[in-house]
């Protein structure tokens, strides 16, 4: 019983921050959005779009059924081969598909006192700026498990809302998927997963050829550990409580670790051919979607690299 009882608590509360979570969203949402418009139509102002009319005639390939997607565009005499849902993906839909993943999780939540916003409101931001720009190019914006690609003109509202209606666990990576080889890739997080878990999305994401660009977000804190004396570190995502006696003692080790696990990063997006730099929450928002922007430009030229850098630590 006592198992039982203590279980169930667990349960109340988790809801009850997923709850108050999902409110602060809710209530941040309208600032958030109101920011990206702003940046996105800053940027938008000195670039020159390209719209491409029309779906595309010419059949690409078979993708996997994301969800949200209207179920009448499920091929069922495909889907009926296996025990998956396929779609059946035109040429122009294919290569002008951008999917962005903003991490939700609760270390996004984070925000120093150096920090413009926290990370959370810094993804958000950018992503939906970048959305905005990307549709007005003419391309098609989608968000993994979450919203079918569209390239309606009303892009930030539609992930705005279903970002408010997902009731599903705030998930750190990208969900299992396989996007369509000429399609893009945008994951904005902070990757503090374990770099077994990065490798494992990476291969996901990048098997049928795809590329992608990983951002890692962080607070400047987070580049610089400026703790020292007793500090209580708090792992906001189930992993309890480090208390540190001296903390400017770690300092050197924990500046070393970042290090490496960046390099790992680095070295697995390099063997894909995929992008990768860090932003911190101190930098302009502008500066990283500049770089998101041209970093697919490069990626449609053929001529991809990973010398291009975003902020002071990529």
């Amino acid at each position: 019983m006592a198992a039982e009882n203590g279980h169930t608590a667990k349960e109340v509360l988790a809801i009850r921050r997923a709850d108050g979570e999902s409110r602060t969203l809710a209530a941040s949402l309208p600032r958030l959005v109101l920011e990206a418009r702003r940046i996105a139509a800053n940027v938008i102002h000195g670039l020159h779009g390209r719209r491409r009319a029309g779906s595309g005639e010419n059949f690409w390939q078979y993708r996997r059924f994301v969800s949200g997607e209207p179920s009448q565009n499920v091929d069922w005499r495909r889907s009926a081969r296996d025990d998956h849902l396929y779609v059946r993906e035109l040429e122009w839909e294919a290569s002008h598909t951008v999917w962005i993943w903003p991490d939700r999780s609760p270390s996004m939540a984070f925000a120093s006192k150096t920090a413009r916003e926290s990370k959370l409101e810094r993804t958000l931001i950018v992503a939906f700026a970048l959305a905005e720009l990307l549709v007005s190019g003419g391309e098609r914006v989608g968000i993994p498990g979450l919203m079918a690609p569209t390239a309606s003109r009303s892009v930030i509202d539609k992930m705005a809302q279903a970002m408010l209606h997902d009731d599903a666990d705030r998930l750190s990576l990208p969900p299992s998927f396989v996007p369509a080889a000429l399609a893009e890739t945008i994951v904005l997080s902070d990757f503090w997963s374990p770099i077994a878990e990065i490798r494992t999305t990476l291969a996901g994401l990048s098997g049928s050829g795809a590329h992608g660009t990983l951002v890692q977000v962080v607070d400047p804190a987070e580049e610089s550990f400026p703790y020292s004396g007793r500090v209580e570190f708090v792992e906001p995502e189930g992993f309890g409580v480090i208390t540190a006696g001296r903390a400017e003692s770690w300092a050197q080790d924990y500046t070393a670790r970042l290090a490496l696990h960046r390099d790992q990063i680095r070295a697995e997006t390099k063997k894909l051919d995929w992008l990768f730099t860090t932003h911190a929450t101190d930098r302009s928002a502008a500066e990283l979607l500049l770089f998101l922007h041209a970093g697919m430009q490069v990626s449609k030229s053929g001529a991809r690299t990973t010398t291009i850098k975003a902020g002071p630590a990529a």
